[in-house]
């Protein structure tokens, strides 16, 4: 730090923008992640411009973070085992990330951040072409991303990029957008991921109705195009197929007692979730304690229905956002989870930019019932970083119209 110190005003300023850039374009590589977070937390500090704890603490979305995390550390006072299993709910503190992030952008750096942003995001891309194209593998082994998150990716392109479509006021602009758009979707069309596929129609749906403020009849006439893109995509995909098929394999096996299977884990999964959060409703299990917890329950509950489903994937998670938070902390996580959403959408609407706000937060409400998304660490992140980006450019170009009002 006190080298740091030393540097001149222009040094320091290059080595945050080299900072901000690096974090923005290097989310996608595992293996730099926390070097990459404790250079971001760095640049805050010798950041003499950069808003302070005490400023940053007024946002909503920071509010509601440091409340969920908060809430997470007191739950180890009540949890049997807080320091085994995969601690998979330690991926919730990568959302502090959003406070020097945001602290830290200014109109001077934005466009470095916004280009650092698509060239991550383009490289990341490209490289899931080349694997699924070439290869012919579900997601990308060489940056340590599986497929489900490869989808999340797409969809959270998907959803951008045809929100932009819908602001912007350039028909070729809008147009280009919208194929855009379409690519991205066609792309996922083609990855195994069930969920986030249907998270990302959805979210379309919403915001194409919100958008245009869809009657019932309107809406009508929509849904005949809209069902016969979908069919065609889902048709010229073989892997939508291949999932479909194993979806009805997987009914046909649960019917007949057996829960090893991708639908009947989830079920058993949510199944011994109720049950635990309805045992210790206010506080529950306690942080870091739903994989013991299905792992000791599955043997006697039930006759010991799902009791082999440990050997046939190890538990990990529950692959749904509020039942995983309501077994750690219950109602009070439940809560936590809930402001942590409003907020998300507050920070946007106290913009102006409430459409991308409801995009947004349909995504990770849609996408969290069959995954616990926000332990995806690379996505959430992702959201957080294009939050932060597009609610300075509102601010900054708020700024600078209430300039030139003053001028005039």
């Amino acid at each position: 730090m006190p080298v740091l110190q030393k540097l001149s005003t222009h040094q320091r300023e290059i080595l945050i923008r080299a900072i901000l850039v690096g974090f923005a374009a290097g989310l996608w590589f595992s293996v730099l992640y926390t070097f990459l977070i404790v250079l971001l937390v760095l640049a805050w500090l010798i950041d003499d411009s950069a808003a302070t704890f005490r400023q940053m603490i007024a946002q909503p979305l920071v509010q509601s973070v440091l409340v969920l995390c908060a809430l997470l550390l007191l739950g180890l006072f009540w949890s049997e085992a807080p320091f085994e299993g995969r601690h998979k709910w330690t991926k919730y503190f990568l959302l502090l990330v959003y406070l020097p992030f945001l602290a830290l952008l200014n109109r001077q750096r934005l466009p470095w951040v916004i280009g650092a942003v698509l060239a991550g995001y383009c490289l990341v891309l490209f490289a899931g072409l080349y694997e699924w194209r070439v290869e012919s593998r579900q997601g990308i082994p060489a940056f340590n991303m599986s497929y489900l998150t490869f989808s999340a990716m797409l969809g959270v392109g998907c959803v951008v990029t045809c929100c932009f479509a819908c602001l912007c006021r350039n028909t070729a602009v809008r147009f280009c957008l919208a194929a855009g758009s379409l690519a991205l979707l066609y792309i996922q069309f083609h990855q195994s991921a069930r969920g986030f596929l249907l998270a990302t129609l959805l979210t379309l749906a919403v915001m194409l109705t919100v958008h245009f403020r869809i009657t019932l009849r309107k809406f009508a006439a929509a849904v005949v195009p809209a069902l016969l893109v979908t069919l065609l995509l889902a048709y010229t995909s073989p892997v939508v197929q291949e999932r479909w098929t194993q979806a009805k394999e997987d009914i046909e096996r649960m019917q007949l007692g057996h829960f090893n299977s991708s639908i009947g884990y989830r079920i058993a999964l949510w199944d011994v979730g109720l049950y635990g959060i309805a045992q210790k409703p206010l506080l529950g299990q306690g942080t870091g304690m739903p994989e013991q917890f299905f792992d000791q329950t599955v043997v006697h509950y039930k006759q010991g229905l799902y009791q082999n489903l440990p050997d046939f994937q190890q538990t990990s998670h529950y692959h749904n956002d509020w039942i995983e938070i309501g077994m750690q902390l219950g109602v009070l996580g439940l809560g936590s989870l809930l402001f942590l959403l409003r907020a998300w959408y507050r920070t946007f609407d106290q913009n102006g930019l409430t459409l991308p706000g409801i995009c947004v937060v349909s995504f990770i409400v849609i996408s969290g019932i069959t995954e616990t998304f926000l332990t995806f660490g690379r996505i959430p992140v992702l959201l957080l970083v294009l939050t932060a980006v597009a609610v300075s450019w509102q601010r900054e170009a708020t700024g600078s119209s209430r300039a030139a009002d003053d001028n005039r």
